[in-house]
């Protein structure tokens, strides 16, 4: 007998006000990522685990939030659909339509913190390590909105907690008749954005890594962040017209050189630590 399967339909507003105008759980994941980033660079200032003093924050904060929104922004076309940016390039500035890319989010904070770092002369590699515990709350948050949007769905399975996703089939396909899927959505919400949280938070507050061996911390959150998210895409629905090389579809292949960054950044801060210790 075939188990009774969850049937999710899209919610993408919290309150709707019009056909296409309200307050969306994606723009809401954003603005809670942010909030909770804010928060948390205030109580590690106050704790002595941060080097930005409380006058550097709303402009770290500030390059955050524009190197996010840009990179993900244009990652989203880049790494997935340069055509379209061709074809249209008024489509980057048409976000109502969707389309971040955490990759390129990436690449955009990390020029973004380079910056404010620069024009507060705070360590570089000590604020990186510092900013990449701010991420996890909003990546969780944001996979969450990823599921009630109804997007991103994963491969098709026959789990028992399995989903039938009614955006996967055309409009109006009648429920009975969709294939159920993982909700590779809470897969990633669970390992990007919970997992990478309570180990970033244990690190900071547990240990001396920030002070004793900057970019360190970095690096382990880089590197721990591809882990996760090739387990995820294993679960993950490939993009349409992209098709898999050697088994890694583009977000487990974009997540590869991630980590090798990662690793390198780690073991980089890791050497570096060791010269500085005197001989005995």
């Amino acid at each position: 007998m075939q188990p009774e399967y969850y049937v999710h339909e899209p919610h993408p507003f919290l309150l709707r006000f019009s056909e296409t105008i309200g307050i969306r759980y994606y723009g809401l994941a954003y603005v809670l990522g942010f909030v909770v980033a804010a928060v948390l660079l205030h109580l590690y200032w106050k704790r002595g685990r941060s080097p930005v003093p409380p006058a550097a924050q709303s402009d770290l904060l500030f390059w955050i939030i524009v190197g996010t929104l840009v990179g993900g922004r244009l990652g989203s076309f880049l790494f997935y659909a340069p055509g379209d940016l061709v074809r249209d390039p008024l489509a980057f500035f048409r976000v109502w339509d969707g389309g971040m890319a955490s990759h390129g989010g990436f690449l955009g904070v990390l020029a973004g913190v380079w910056w404010a770092s620069r024009r507060a002369r705070l360590p570089f590699l000590a604020v990186g390590d510092v900013v990449c515990t701010l991420a996890p709350p909003g990546i969780l948050f944001g996979r969450i909105a990823n599921f009630l949007n109804g997007e991103l769905w994963g491969k098709v399975t026959d789990v028992p907690w399995a989903v039938i996703f009614t955006t996967s089939a055309p409009p109006g396909t009648p429920a009975i008749l969709i294939e159920p899927r993982h909700p590779s959505q809470l897969y990633a919400a669970a390992l990007e954005g919970l997992v990478l949280l309570l180990y970033s938070q244990w690190r900071i507050w547990r240990t001396d890594v920030v002070r004793t061996q900057p970019g360190r911390l970095a690096g382990e959150f880089l590197a721990g962040y591809a882990i996760v998210r090739i387990v995820g895409e294993f679960f993950r629905q490939n993009d349409p017209g992209i098709e898999p090389v050697l088994g890694l579809n583009r977000g487990a292949w974009l997540s590869l050189g991630l980590l090798v960054a990662g690793i390198a950044l780690a073991v980089s801060a890791t050497q570096r630590a060791a010269r500085r210790k005197p001989s005995r």
